[in-house]
C-alpha cells in the first residue's frame, strides 16, 4: 500500500490518508496550483479562514485490517488479559470498524450503474455480517467487561443498519434488483431485532430520532476513548505578531509626528488650516497603519509555520505526536526546483497561470512505544473544495450538432482542473513525489487522477 493515499471524499472534498510508526520524522507537503481564472488568490481567500473552516483532520491508532486480537481465536483467552486492555482492543476494532464502513458507504454512494451498484451494495453487506458474526462470537462473560461489549455492539449494530439503509435510499430502482434489495432489507432488520432482543434500548428511546440519535453519538465517543487523540492546537507567532503591530504603529507615529511638527512651524497659532492639517496627517495614519502592519507581517511570517500541533494519549495524557503546521499562497517562482519541473510536464494547453496555495505539515512522532497493542497512528485530513467552488461561474452552455438534418443539444457544465503535487520526506530519506489532477466544476469534483512523474523523480511507493 502506498505510504499516502488521495481520494475523494464527498462530492466537494477530498482526502489524504498515512500511517506513521513510533520514531517517524515525517514532513508532507501539498501544491495545489488554482487556475487564475478561478479568482483564487490570497485578497480573496484567507488562509487562516480556510484552515479552520475547511481543513478537519482526524488522528488515532490503528491496527492494519480489521482482523485484531479481539476477533481472533488467541483473543479468547481473555482472563490473561486486564479490563483496560480488553476496553483498549474492543474500542480499537469497534473505532476502525465503524471508518471503515462509513468510507466504504461513500465510496458505494457515488456509484452510478446499477449493476455495479448493488454488487458493491451485496459485497458490503456481507462483509458487514461476516464482521459483526465475528465480533459478537467472542461476547464476554463477566460482568464487569460485558458492558463495554455491549455498548461497542449496540452502536455497531445500530450504525451498520443506518449505513445500509442509507445507502438504500439513494439506490436505483429496478424489478431486476428486487433479490438484492430485500436480502440487504432483511439484514437491517436483523441488526434491529438483535438490539430488541438484547433490550440496549427502551422504547421510547427507540421511538425518539433525537433521542436515539444522541445516545448513539454518546456511545461512538465511548469507543473513541483511548483510540482517537487528542488534538492540542496552537497558533504560532502571537507574541511576534504583538511586537509587529507595536513597530508599524511606532513607524507611523514617528512621521506622523515630524509631519505635525512641520506643520506646527509652517502655521503660526492654532488656526483652522492648522487643525485641518492635522486632521489630514492623522487620517493617513489610521489609512497607512493596517498596511504597513500588514506588509510587515506577510515579511516576517513568511516561509514560517502557522500552528503547532500537540497529539495525546487520551488514556494517559502522555504526547504521542507534536505537528507544525503551514498554509500560505506563494509565488511560482518560490517553488522547490523539482515542483517546477513536475509541473512542466503538463500538456502546452494545460500550462496557464496559476496561484499556488501551500499546506505543508512536519510531524514527529515519539521515540517512546505506543500503548500495549498499538503500533501504528493514522491520520486522515479533509480539504473541502468549497469555498473554491463558490468562485466559479455557475452558468451552463449548450453544445450544438446536426446528424440527418435534425440539429440537437447537450447540456455541458464549465470544469476547472486543478493540479495538485505532493511531495514527501520521511526522515532522512530523499524526497517523494506524487501528481494529481482534479477536474472539479462548481457542484461536484468529476475526477481526481494521477500523473505520470519526468524521468529521475523519485515517486511515493
Amino acid at each position: 500500500m502506498s505510504k499516502i493515499r488521495i481520494k475523494q471524499e464527498e462530492s466537494l472534498s477530498i482526502k489524504f490518508i498515512h500511517q506513521m510508526t513510533v520514531g517517524d520524522n515525517r514532513r508532507l507537503d501539498l501544491y495545489f496550483f488554482l487556475p487564475k481564472e478561478m479568482g483564487i488568490d490570497s485578497n480573496s481567500l484567507n488562509e487562516e479562514e480556510y484552515y479552520y473552516s475547511a481543513i478537519t483532520g482526524r488522528r488515532s491508532y490503528y491496527s492494519a485490517g480489521l482482523h485484531l486480537p479481539l476477533v481472533q481465536s488467541r483473543f479468547a483467552s481473555q482472563k490473561k488479559r486486564t479490563v483496560e486492555e480488553f476496553r483498549l482492543y474492543l474500542n480499537l476494532f469497534a473505532y476502525q470498524f465503524a471508518v471503515a464502513i462509513e468510507t466504504d458507504s461513500k465510496e458505494l454512494s457515488q456509484i452510478e450503474g446499477p449493476t455495479e451498484f448493488f454488487k458493491a451494495l451485496t459485497e458490503l453487506s456481507e462483509l458487514v455480517a461476516q464482521l459483526l458474526k465475528k465480533f459478537r462470537r467472542n461476547e464476554p462473560s463477566d460482568p464487569k467487561w460485558k458492558s463495554y461489549f455491549e455498548n461497542a455492539d449496540n452502536y455497531l449494530s445500530w450504525f451498520c443498519e443506518q449505513q445500509l439503509l442509507k445507502l438504500l435510499s439513494r439506490a436505483p430502482r429496478g424489478s431486476e434488483y428486487s433479490e438484492m434489495l430485500d436480502a440487504v432489507v432483511a439484514q437491517c432488520r436483523a441488526e434491529a431485532q438483535h438490539r430488541d432482543s438484547r433490550r440496549y434500548n427502551s422504547s421510547q428511546t427507540q421511538d425518539d430520532p433525537n433521542r436515539i440519535s444522541n445516545k448513539m453519538l454518546l456511545l461512538r465517543r465511548l469507543i473513541q476513548q483511548g483510540v482517537v487523540l487528542k488534538d492540542e492546537i496552537k497558533t504560532l507567532g502571537t507574541g511576534l505578531k504583538k511586537m509587529t503591530t507595536g513597530f508599524a504603529t511606532a513607524m507611523v507615529m514617528l512621521v506622523v509626528s515630524a509631519l505635525i511638527i512641520k506643520a506646527q512651524g509652517v502655521f503660526s497659532g492654532l488656526t483652522i488650516a492648522l487643525v485641518l492639517t492635522l486632521a489630514v496627517i492623522y487620517g493617513f495614519r489610521e489609512i497607512f497603519k493596517e498596511d504597513i502592519r500588514n506588509a510587515l507581517w506577510r515579511i516576517i511570517q513568511k516561509g514560517r509555520p502557522k500552528w503547532s500541533r500537540t497529539l495525546r494519549d487520551t488514556t494517559s495524557q502522555t504526547a504521542i505526536a507534536r505537528q507544525l503546521v503551514w498554509l500560505d499562497f506563494i509565488k511560482p517562482s518560490e517553488l522547490p526546483h523539482t515542483v517546477s519541473d513536475i509541473l512542466q510536464r503538463r500538456h502546452t494547453q494545460n500550462k496557464l497561470d496559476a496561484e499556488v496555495l501551500h499546506y505543508g505539515l512536519h510531524t514527529r512522532v515519539t521515540q517512546k512505544e505506543f500503548l500495549t497493542g498499538y503500533t501504528l497512528i493514522q491520520e486522515q485530513v479533509n480539504f473541502s473544495l468549497a469555498p473554491f467552488a463558490r468562485y466559479l461561474e455557475r452558468g451552463r452552455a449548450k453544445i450544438y450538432k446536426e446528424q440527418e438534418g435534425k440539429i440537437s443539444n447537450d447540456s455541458v457544465e464549465r470544469r476547472y482542473q486543478i493540479n495538485m503535487i505532493l511531495a514527501l520526506k520521511d526522515g532522512k530519506e530523499e524526497v517523494q513525489y506524487a501528481r494529481y489532477k482534479i477536474t472539479m466544476s462548481r457542484s461536484t469534483i468529476v475526477d481526481i487522477s494521477q500523473s505520470d512523474l519526468p524521468d529521475g523523480i523519485t515517486v511515493i511507493d
